[in-house]
Protein backbone atom coordinates (compact mmCIF):
# COMPACT_ATOMS: atom_id res chain seq x y z
CA UNK A 1 0.00 0.00 0.00
CA UNK A 2 2.48 2.38 -1.00
CA UNK A 3 0.09 5.47 -1.26
CA UNK A 4 -0.58 5.43 2.56
CA UNK A 5 2.71 4.49 3.54
CA UNK A 6 5.74 6.69 4.11
CA UNK A 7 8.07 5.14 1.68
CA UNK A 8 10.36 7.86 0.02
CA UNK A 9 9.03 6.82 -3.49
CA UNK A 10 5.66 8.71 -4.09
CA UNK A 11 2.69 6.34 -5.23
CA UNK A 12 0.39 9.17 -6.56
CA UNK A 13 -2.52 6.52 -7.38
CA UNK A 14 -6.15 6.89 -5.85
CA UNK A 15 -6.62 4.52 -2.92
CA UNK A 16 -8.60 1.37 -3.71
CA UNK A 17 -11.59 0.76 -1.92
CA UNK A 18 -9.72 -1.91 0.29
CA UNK A 19 -7.51 0.34 1.19
CA UNK A 20 -9.85 3.65 2.09
CA UNK A 21 -11.72 0.76 3.84
CA UNK A 22 -8.62 -0.84 6.00
CA UNK A 23 -8.17 3.12 7.29
CA UNK A 24 -11.32 3.54 8.53
CA UNK A 25 -11.47 0.38 9.97
CA UNK A 26 -8.18 1.36 11.77
CA UNK A 27 -9.33 4.98 12.52
CA UNK A 28 -12.41 3.30 14.59
CA UNK A 29 -10.08 1.08 16.23
CA UNK A 30 -8.05 4.03 17.37
CA UNK A 31 -11.07 6.70 17.89
CA UNK A 32 -12.41 3.58 20.12
CA UNK A 33 -9.24 3.14 22.03
CA UNK A 34 -8.83 6.68 22.55
CA UNK A 35 -13.23 7.17 23.86
CA UNK A 36 -11.76 4.30 26.52
CA UNK A 37 -9.27 6.17 28.23
CA UNK A 38 -10.89 9.53 27.89
CA UNK A 39 -9.29 11.54 25.20
CA UNK A 40 -10.64 13.67 22.66
CA UNK A 41 -7.81 15.26 20.75
CA UNK A 42 -5.94 12.58 19.07
CA UNK A 43 -1.83 12.56 19.97
CA UNK A 44 -2.74 13.35 24.05
CA UNK A 45 -3.33 9.74 25.18
CA UNK A 46 0.56 9.50 26.13
CA UNK A 47 1.31 5.51 25.56
CA UNK A 48 -2.12 4.05 25.90
CA UNK A 49 -3.01 3.72 22.38
CA UNK A 50 0.52 2.94 20.65
CA UNK A 51 -0.60 0.01 18.75
CA UNK A 52 -3.92 1.44 17.52
CA UNK A 53 -2.14 5.41 16.75
CA UNK A 54 0.63 2.99 14.81
CA UNK A 55 -1.90 1.11 12.39
CA UNK A 56 -4.13 4.09 11.95
CA UNK A 57 -0.91 6.11 10.65
CA UNK A 58 0.33 3.25 8.81
CA UNK A 59 -3.07 2.55 7.03
CA UNK A 60 -4.40 6.16 6.40
CA UNK A 61 -2.76 9.08 4.16
CA UNK A 62 -1.25 12.05 6.19
CA UNK A 63 -4.02 14.62 4.99
CA UNK A 64 -6.94 12.11 5.51
CA UNK A 65 -5.61 11.56 9.10
CA UNK A 66 -5.71 15.29 9.80
CA UNK A 67 -8.57 15.27 8.40
CA UNK A 68 -10.37 12.45 10.68
CA UNK A 69 -8.53 14.12 14.02
CA UNK A 70 -10.26 17.28 13.47
CA UNK A 71 -13.25 16.02 12.51
CA UNK A 72 -13.04 14.15 15.91
CA UNK A 73 -12.43 17.61 18.06
CA UNK A 74 -15.18 19.44 15.95
CA UNK A 75 -17.69 16.90 16.63
CA UNK A 76 -17.17 16.31 20.65
CA UNK A 77 -17.45 20.15 20.80
CA UNK A 78 -20.73 20.33 18.73
CA UNK A 79 -22.12 17.64 21.14
CA UNK A 80 -21.26 20.12 24.40
CA UNK A 81 -22.89 22.81 22.39
CA UNK A 82 -25.92 20.58 21.51
CA UNK A 83 -26.65 19.51 25.14
CA UNK A 84 -26.54 22.69 26.13
CA UNK A 85 -28.68 24.12 23.75
CA UNK A 86 -30.97 21.71 24.74
CA UNK A 87 -30.88 22.48 28.44
CA UNK A 88 -31.59 26.12 27.39
CA UNK A 89 -34.81 24.97 25.97
CA UNK A 90 -35.90 22.80 28.47
CA UNK A 91 -35.18 25.88 31.23
CA UNK A 92 -37.49 28.24 28.84
CA UNK A 93 -39.82 25.20 28.71
CA UNK A 94 -40.57 25.65 32.47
Amino acid sequence: MGWFSSSSKQDTSAPTREDRQKCWETRDAYFACLDRVGVVKAGEEGNACSKEKKQYEGNCAKSWIDYFNQRRVIAEAQKERLARANEQNQAARK
